[in-house]
C-alpha cells in the first residue's frame, strides 16, 4: 500500500486539448516516478476519456497552430497519452452523477 506522499490525485473538469495534455502529462510523469495516480473526470473532463470525443478535442481559439507544433516536436497524441496512462496503471474514475446528467433525453 502506498503512503500518503506517493499518491497523486488529479481532477479533470475541462475538456480541451490543452487540458488533456496537462492532465495526462502530470499523470504519466507521476506514474513513471512510481506514484499511485488517480484521475477523477467530471463535466467536460469526461471528454478526455470518451471513446470518440478524445480524438477531436478543441484547441483554444487562435492556438490552432499548436497542433502542427505538437506533431513536429513528436509530442504523443492524446490517444497515445491515454493509452500510456492506462498501461502505467493510472486509475481513471468517471463521475457517475455527471454521466447521468449528460445523457440526452430519450424521445418518447
Amino acid at each position: 500500500m502506498a503512503t500518503n506522499n506517493t499518491r497523486v490525485a488529479i481532477i479533470a473538469a475541462n475538456g480541451g486539448m490543452f487540458d488533456a495534455y496537462k492532465v495526462f502529462n502530470i499523470a504519466t510523469a507521476a506514474a513513471a516516478s512510481d506514484k499511485e495516480v488517480g484521475i477523477f473526470f467530471t463535466f467536460e473532463g469526461l471528454n478526455l476519456i470518451h471513446k470518440e470525443a478524445h480524438k477531436n478535442l478543441p484547441l483554444p481559439e487562435g492556438k490552432e497552430h499548436f497542433q502542427e507544433g505538437f506533431e513536429k516536436a513528436n509530442v504523443p497524441s492524446i490517444s497515445e497519452l491515454l493509452e500510456m496512462a492506462q498501461e502505467m496503471g493510472v486509475k481513471m474514475i468517471g463521475c457517475q452523477m455527471t454521466m447521468d446528467v449528460m445523457v440526452s433525453p430519450q424521445k418518447g
